[in-house]
């Protein structure tokens, strides 16, 4: 298991909200960095080019206006375009990254979201070829509306956001949609561990993220040949988003 991670991502000051809080990153590091058989990999920024593939350049100059969080998303973006390289080459990847990105449309953002951090990677394997089709599950507690949109003009690329209240028939639900779904090259995953029964979302269990990604694993070595990445979203209980992203990690891995 690859886990993307730089730490500048650790910088609580680039702006005033949840997703910025000053421990966030180190809840959940802190645990990753004792895992043994998992791996750091140090990201770089993602380049204009890269960006505007999912955005507008209006939206880019928007963003570019406050020069420290203009570097916080590119750097963000380019965790998210590590993951994705990776997991093409086959190593399954999570990427512990922020500002998050799925609320992100091309040309503009709310809920702490700047760039889109799913719409960049993925767009960018299209372009060159590696991918057509892909299944991007969205388990945040807010519906991910920037993702929606990015990718709105790519029909291959198929969005769940489960809407199921019952934590039984939200797993459900997700596994459903994966077996009605085929011609897909990557599984791609929106983490938002806000839907924790703590946090925001107060719905799922810790366990239920290993099922996630357990059921997501399982698929993708059915229909893509095992490629699969995730990136981190939301998730604003400290005490135990350490705990419920090793959890998820442990049933994606390998």
């Amino acid at each position: 298991m690859k886990i993307i991670f730089h730490e500048g991502y650790k910088n609580s000051s680039y702006a005033t909200e949840l997703a910025a809080s000053e421990g966030r990153m180190e809840s959940i590091m802190d645990v990753l960095f004792r895992q043994k058989d998992y791996s750091v990999h140090k990201p770089i920024p993602a380049q204009i080019e890269d960006v505007l593939r999912a955005h507008t350049q209006g939206h880019v100059n928007r963003i570019r206006q406050d020069e420290k969080l203009f570097r916080m998303a590119l750097l963000s973006a380019g965790g998210a375009l590590s993951a994705a390289e990776i997991a093409y080459d086959g190593v399954p990847t999570f990427a512990c990254i922020r500002p998050p990105g799925h609320h992100a449309s091309r040309a503009s953002g709310w809920g702490f979201c700047y760039f889109n951090n799913m719409g960049i990677p993925l767009l960018k394997l299209r372009s060159k070829g590696k991918i057509k089709g892909a299944f991007v599950l969205d388990f945040d507690a807010h519906k991910g509306d920037g993702n929606i949109d990015v990718l709105s003009g790519c029909p291959e690329i198929k969005i769940l956001n489960p809407v199921s209240g019952d934590r039984r028939a939200y797993l459900a639900e997700i596994e459903e949609y994966l077996t009605k779904i085929a011609g897909i090259d990557i599984i791609a995953v929106s983490a938002g561990f806000d839907s924790y029964e703590k946090d925001l979302g107060k719905r799922l269990k810790t366990f239920d993220f290993y099922l996630i990604g357990r059921l997501l694993k399982k698929f993708s070595k059915r229909l893509c040949n095992g490629r699969r990445f995730a990136i981190l979203e939301g998730g604003y209980y400290l005490q135990d988003l350490g705990k419920n992203v090793l959890s998820f990690c442990q049933g994606f891995e390998d």
